[in-house]
């Protein structure tokens, strides 16, 4: 196998584990790397790097992101799924902001900086609206969550690399943030449900998003729930 690398932002999270598990499950990555504030204690044998970074605020993620590639050879793809969660109605705009947007932006800037990254496949949520309102609660589904999703999606595209695959699932089944009733119901409503707006499971969301990365697609867009069922059949 050629010599391709991942490197992720968000492996701590319900996607995210989901994320890594399927990276390393794939068998089309030589190597892993994972930026994260904290170690996740990983099994032993698997074959991931953490690169710690402890004060976890954008600048310092930037520069993290370009001395973890500077010695690399060979493919790197960026992958991206940090976000809040269920917090959000509890933070303030500027926050929630710090997280989603800033941090995001700065782990775009690090892999455009790099040299070596053309390509990120970002999470976003569906109902990403730039131009939605800032007012209001910040729960998912209401305005200011859409609003600062756009926010976020707009920056990792202006400051990232040449190709950002944004993905946008709805409901999400098996993340930490969604009740267990919730979840368990979800899947009986699916054929009633728009497919643009039907849940998704984090695993689903990991197997679009290593599958349009695998794929090296040559210009960016957006991938809501039939866009993910399609990558993933196609693998």
């Amino acid at each position: 196998m050629a010599s391709r690398t991942a490197i992720i932002l968000g492996a701590s999270g319900s996607v995210g584990q989901a994320l890594l598990a399927e990276v390393m499950r794939c068998g089309g990555f030589s190597r892993i790397l994972v930026m994260t504030r904290r170690p996740l204690n990983l099994p032993l044998g698997a074959q991931v790097e953490e690169r710690i970074v402890l004060d976890m605020e954008p600048n310092k993620l930037s520069q993290a992101v370009v001395d973890a590639l500077r010695e690399l050879a060979g493919e790197v793809l960026g992958f991206s799924v940090l976000g809040v969660g269920a917090g959000t109605a509890k933070l303030s705009l500027e926050g929630h902001r710090a997280v989603d947007v800033d941090l995001n932006a700065a782990f775009a800037r690090g892999l455009k900086a790099s040299g070596k990254v053309h390509h990120l496949a970002f999470m976003s949520a569906m109902g990403a609206d730039l131009d939605a309102k800032t007012t209001g609660s910040g729960a998912p589904g209401m305005a200011r969550y859409s609003r600062v999703k756009g926010e976020a999606e707009a920056a990792v595209r202006s400051q990232g690399p040449a190709v950002v695959s944004i993905f946008r699932p709805a409901m999400i089944i098996g993340s930490q943030h969604t009740p267990w009733l919730l979840s368990a119901v979800l899947p009986f409503f699916s054929p009633l449900t728009p497919a643009k707006f039907r849940s998704i499971r984090t695993t689903e969301i990991a197997q679009a998003m290593v599958a349009a990365a695998l794929q090296q697609p040559a210009q960016s867009a957006i991938y809501n729930y039939p866009e993910m069922m399609t990558l993933i059949a196609s693998r």
